[in-house]
């Protein structure tokens, strides 16, 4: 199906989802799309099974709060940033709700999160002005980058090289293998942009 304006404009609510009591902060699928996964601000991770279209488990982090999450590679596991006590990123089994690692580092809140598309690895951006790349099997940060401004991250869909915005004016292209060498490729954002009505 081709998704025109028509096609979208005919998309209609079929289910409406009411397991959290305060604002839903993420969503994300797992990679087979099976389920999805919603974090908010009540401190409920919610996780759906997409094929009965309804919630399948509710975990809570009432100590750490939750706010960024992502599924590693395997369906019953996640990622996710706090929002409070300490801006540590949780390694969480969904299976038995038990952390399997922590990840410190960071000393401000994280404002991005994602996983590498064919790895363990994954990066997070937060407002201490750094980017970390990670390793699920590590506790230690694998590397650092010292940014100018609040950034945001993604990895390419091979996950060989990924991409760092900072205060929506630069965008650096880097390659995971020599990121340490410096950024491949520099764009700067137009600041100019005409306003969307």
């Amino acid at each position: 199906m081709k998704l025109t304006d028509e096609v979208f404009r005919s998309f209609r609510v079929s289910k409406v989802f009411r397991e959290n009591t305060d604002r839903v902060n993420c969503l994300d699928f797992s990679a087979n799309g099976d389920q999805m996964i919603a974090s908010s601000n009540d401190d409920s991770i919610v996780i759906y099974c997409c094929l009965e279209g309804r919630p399948k488990r509710t975990l809570y982090s009432k100590k750490y709060g939750c706010d960024l999450l992502q599924y590693t590679h395997a369906p019953n596991a996640i990622v996710y940033s706090s929002n409070k006590v300490d801006d540590t990123i949780r390694y969480l089994s969904l299976h038995d709700n038990k952390f399997l690692r922590y990840f410190p580092g960071h000393t401000k809140r994280v404002v991005a999160l994602m996983m590498c598309p064919i790895n363990d690895s994954f990066l997070s951006g937060s407002l201490d002005r750094t980017i970390r790349l990670w390793d699920l099997r590590s506790p230690n940060c694998q590397g650092l980058m010292h940014l100018n401004g609040r950034p945001v991250t993604s990895f390419d869909p091979e996950g060989l090289i990924f991409a760092a915005g900072i205060e929506s004016r630069q965008l650096k292209l880097y390659d995971l293998r020599t990121f340490d060498k410096g950024p491949f490729a520099t764009f700067r954002v137009r600041q100019d942009h005409p306003n969307c009505e």
